[in-house]
């Protein structure tokens, strides 16, 4: 049988609708992978989370809006407009209940800052005003499968494990960043700024936090399946 990979679903508003949303680029890199992709919905019923997790065999925490500072003891920012505190909430339950599993987790881009909150980590608001001397992490008028920047990737890693690499070029979304590491994770990756691009759990099996969007850049570079096969390869049988 095939793995079930969970992904978690962006949280859209419009005129009396919310929807959640998930790029099919997550779809395919799964289902590339030799994975079944299932995607949850956001909901305000936290006693859910454990059936979700019931059905899936690993779960992808994908990108979107940032993460709300109020979750690390912050007060917003002017370069912070649209947050999704019922997002926030499920995913934080979601990936509590996850990691008490030790279930096989990848984190993207707003999902690895995620991870890092939940595990009482904080974030840079915005890099641009917040860390001196920083290069771009926000590439405007690409394509999302356009390679932007570079990041160093340290030896004793998983994501050296996947990569065989210690530098990868990768593309960028994100004007949030990790501050503060979250306990129980180290920090493998760095962009040339320093500013944090991946990180990984001390104890669990597969928990493995990057900045970058692989999804979009399977699209052209074939390599960063291997994320998603990894994740697959870490599910227990």
């Amino acid at each position: 049988m095939k793995p079930v990979i969970g992904i978690t679903t962006f949280h859209d508003i419009e005129v009396e609708k919310s929807f959640s949303l998930a790029s099919n680029n997550y779809l395919s890199a799964v289902e590339n992978a030799g994975g079944v992709p299932l995607c949850i919905p956001i909901s305000e019923n936290m006693e859910d989370v454990k059936y979700y997790l019931n059905v899936v065999d690993g779960i992808i925490f994908s990108g979107g809006e940032g993460v709300s500072p109020l979750k690390f003891d912050e007060n917003p920012s002017q370069k912070n407009s649209y947050l999704s505190h019922l997002r926030d909430d499920f995913e934080i339950e979601l990936f509590k209940e996850a990691y008490n599993r030790d279930m096989p987790i990848l984190g993207v881009c707003r999902g690895t800052q995620l991870i890092n909150v939940a595990l009482g980590g904080t974030l840079y608001q915005d890099i641009v005003s917040q860390i001196p001397n920083c290069h771009g992490h926000m590439q405007q008028g690409m394509q999302v499968y356009e390679l932007f920047h570079k990041i160093n990737i340290e030896e004793n890693s998983k994501l050296f494990d996947i990569f065989k690499n210690t530098e990868l070029e990768v593309n960028s979304f994100h004007h949030q960043a990790i501050k503060d590491i979250g306990r129980d994770l180290k920090i493998i990756a760095t962009a040339k700024d320093g500013v944090i691009e991946g990180i990984e759990s001390l104890s669990r099996k597969f928990l493995v936090g990057i900045q970058w969007n692989p999804e979009d850049l399977t699209l052209k570079h074939k390599e960063f399946l291997s994320i998603f096969k990894a994740l697959i390869n870490n599910i227990k049988q």
